[in-house]
This record gives structure tokens, sequence and C-alpha cells, in this order.
């Protein structure tokens, strides 16, 4: 292939290239080569714009998390279901860039979306009435519930290489029949319907609601 020397690059050309690979069928990582070619530059240019990977990935997951953000910045009703529609609205966003969402497991950004998000988790967990101590730590259950789960889901729809319709939709959380013996697995063969029929979405919405419920409790005994 040949590279345009002379392409302009800058930071937020880069940032979408890298959107637009991410948001890609089946592509669980995003490489400085592959960043090369969508751009039509020799990929070592990235790096007169970001110090390592490390720093290109940080910026793309900052720019993920603004739009997730941006579906609920000026959504109305409880604090409650601010931070529910904000989680709704990170899995939807993950799910469409696995290969940055990942990255949520291991960075953080310091970026100005991650920064934005973190003053509307607590603003929200603020006027359900926790403070000090209480306040940290459930914003601190609820980012790291919301962000690992996420980009787990995600990943593990890309790996099963759901189509792009199907990806959108919710998940077996198991694969296939639950086959055991009643009399060695007496628990599972009791409900091995119920197992069958749970999906990824519904235990994502199980603990988010359980965590909201733990602020309730919490600032209700203050």
């Amino acid at each position: 292939m040949t590279h345009d020397h002379s392409k302009r690059l800058d930071r937020a050309t880069i940032v979408r290239a890298g959107l637009e690979i991410a948001a890609g069928p089946r592509t669980s990582a995003i490489s400085i080569r592959a960043l090369g070619s969508a751009l039509g530059v020799d990929p070592t240019a990235v790096y007169r714009h970001f110090r390592a990977k490390d720093d290109l990935m940080r910026a793309l997951l900052d720019e993920v998390q603004g739009i997730a953000l941006a579906e609920v910045s000026a959504a109305d009703g409880e604090w409650s279901d601010r931070l529910r529609t904000l989680s709704r609205s990170t899995l939807d966003t993950f799910v469409l860039y696995p290969a940055i969402a990942l990255e949520a497991t291991v960075l953080t950004t310091n970026g100005p979306a991650e920064l934005a998000t973190i003053e509307y988790i607590l603003a929200a967990f603020t006027e359900a009435g926790l403070s000090g101590s209480d306040l940290v730590r459930h914003y601190a259950l609820f980012a790291s519930y919301v962000l690992s789960e996420a980009a787990g889901i995600a990943r593990g729809r890309t790996v099963a290489g759901s189509s792009d319709g199907e990806t959108r939709a919710s998940n077996a959380w198991f694969e296939g029949p639950l086959l055991v013996d009643p009399l060695t697995h007496s628990h599972i063969a009791s409900v091995a319907a119920e197992l069958r029929d749970l999906r990824d979405e519904d235990i994502f919405r199980m603990g988010v609601d359980a965590i909201l419920d733990s602020a309730e409790r919490a600032a209700a005994a203050r």
C-alpha cells in the first residue's frame, strides 16, 4: 500500500479512525498497523501524536465514555433513574466498540469525559443522601461494576462472532442446554430451565439495582 507522507494528521482524526475500526464486525483489538492503513499513512505517524499505544487507547476510551454520557447527561428523573440510564448507555456503547471497551478494565483516562462521568455519578449519589465514605464507596462500586461488566458483555459478544444485529440483542448466559445428572447435580437440575432463560443484560441490570438499593439503605441509615 502506498502511504501519503504529506497527509496532515491530528489527534481527532486518529481517534475517529480508531472508532471506525473498533465498530467493525468481530473487531477485538485495534492495532497501530490497522490505523495506519485506515488513514493511508505510515503507522509510525500515529506516534507523533500519541507517545504509546496506551495513550491512544486512553483517548479512544475517553471518547467512548463521552458518547455514553452524552446519551444521559440531560436526562431528567430521580437520581436512581439517571444512574440506570447511564449504566444502560454505557453497556450499549461498549457493545458498539468492544475493542475499546476492554480497556476500561485496565486503564483510567483522566480525560474530560471520564471526569464528567465521575462528577455525574457522584452528584446522583449525593442527591440520594450519601456523603463521605459512603458516597465514595458507592461511586466506586457502581463505576467498577458497570465498566467491567459492560466490557465483559461486549467482549463475550465479539468472541461469539455475533453479527451486528445479533450483537444488540440480549445474549444467553449459558450456551446450549444444561444436561446434568439430577443425582449428582440436583440443584442445577431443579432450576435448569430458569438458568437457560438468563440473559446477560438481565444480570447486568440486576447488579445495578442491587448497588442502587444499597445506596438507598445507606442513606436511610445516616
